[in-house]
């Protein structure tokens, strides 16, 4: 369960203080599916480094699992974050010297302890994503959507608790956006993952179990019941089977 109490976060901008996070408080329970809509500049990426560990707030505190990560050590802090939480950044980031294999892959290297299986891993979220033959490929020889989708199997590599999404599919077109949709649907609903996603897309925060907006800093929750009825009904398909590397690719299309 992740907590979030009373966050906030400043920048001094033209020499005055912004507040891009104002006192948010909200709980994101294990399991749950959740968005945050706003537009540009409304503090949503800001939000999802604090909740990461990435950003210190000014105040406030972030509740993960009983442990608040800023009262914890930096080497301390980079080791929960790294077993924990996995990132899917508005821009893909690939190291550009490495394949799309080393780069699904590299998170893995850091923590050690799933090395094991890196290989079987990279290959099931590679299909999952549609991207199997691209594997020896450089990043600069992928396509925009294609690139999003190899950062879209990195962060699920590790087998994180919390997946935390800023505009995951924004390079993507419908279809493989909804496919994108399916995977992600299937992980929240059989391994319990934690999924939160910033986007200014509210067709695509529609289809989250709940969902929050974010203007100037300070968020409100927005859910109702037709949503989640909505929400119900378009992953009913999506829960049903099994998650193996051997049917990823068949079950996300039934």
């Amino acid at each position: 369960m992740i907590e979030m109490k009373e966050l906030s976060k400043s920048y001094s901008v033209g020499g005055e203080q912004v507040k891009a996070v104002d006192n948010a408080s909200f709980v994101v329970k294990r399991g749950e599916m959740v968005s945050i809509i706003g537009h540009s500049g409304s503090g949503k990426t800001t939000l999802l480094s604090l909740i990461g560990g990435l950003t210190k707030p000014d105040s406030g505190s972030v509740v993960i699992d009983g442990k608040d990560i800023w009262a914890m050590r930096d080497n301390k802090l980079s080791e929960f974050r790294n077993r924990k939480i996995s990132f899917i950044y508005q821009f893909a980031s690939l190291f550009p010297t490495l394949t799309v294999y080393e780069n699904i892959i590299l998170p893995v290297t850091f923590g050690n302890s799933h090395m094991g299986y890196a290989s079987s891993w990279a290959m099931q979220f590679c299909e999952a994503v549609g991207i199997c033959d691209k594997m020896g490929c450089y990043p600069s020889q992928l396509s925009g959507g294609q690139q999003r989708r190899v950062a879209i199997a990195r962060a699920f590599i590790t087998n994180p608790e919390i997946i935390l999404a800023d505009e995951p599919t924004g390079d993507l077109d419908e279809v493989n956006e909804s496919e994108v949709l399916s995977f992600f649907k299937k992980l929240n609903g059989e391994k319990g993952t934690i999924i939160i996603i910033v986007t200014h897309n509210s067709d695509l925060a529609r289809q989250t179990r709940r969902q929050m907006r974010m203007t100037s800093g300070v968020i409100t929750t927005v859910e109702s019941e037709a949503c989640q009825n909505l929400y119900i009904m378009r992953n009913r398909n999506a829960m049903d089977g099994k998650y193996t590397k051997h049917n990823v690719r068949s079950e996300l299309q039934k």
